[in-house]
């Protein structure tokens, strides 16, 4: 049975909607940023992004993908930042008509380009959370 995400885990995904998405091929990474909504009931994010990209054609080819999202700040007792690794996925059919409702809700504007939208399935979670304590981590595998 899938553990549910810590509250305070979730709470910082629903405060953001920028991920720094991480993908590698031939041993070399490469990084992006998208826009995401999170699907709580699948533990993934929904993110839109053409298949031509270089980071699509390389979830095409490796699924295992690494992320962040941060919250920017000088002040070290409010830093936060979320860690993930994840599974990603082209999406197609009913999945794709469910998601696409999400992401839409989220980002109303999006309707206005041909959007190809992934779901990034969470294998693992770290939050990094200063407001709870110093070096305070959250972790969800």
């Amino acid at each position: 049975m899938i553990q549910p995400i810590p509250e305070k885990i979730l709470e910082f995904i629903h405060e953001h909607h920028v991920l720094t998405l991480a993908t590698v091929r031939n041993s070399i990474p490469w990084c992006c940023n998208c826009f995401y909504v999170f699907n709580p009931h699948t533990h993934s994010f929904i993110f839109s992004s053409d298949t031509t990209t270089r980071h699509g054609q390389e979830m095409i080819t490796n699924p295992t993908v690494a992320g962040s999202i941060v919250l920017e700040t000088e002040t070290i007792g409010k830093i936060q930042g979320l860690q993930f690794t994840g599974i990603a996925t082209l999406l197609e059919k009913q999945k794709l008509t469910q998601a696409k409702k999400l992401y839409l809700q989220r980002f109303p504007y999006a309707i206005l380009k041909k959007t190809t939208l992934w779901e990034c399935t969470l294998t693992y979670a770290k939050l990094t959370d200063n407001r709870l304590g110093f070096g305070t981590k959250l972790i969800w595998e």
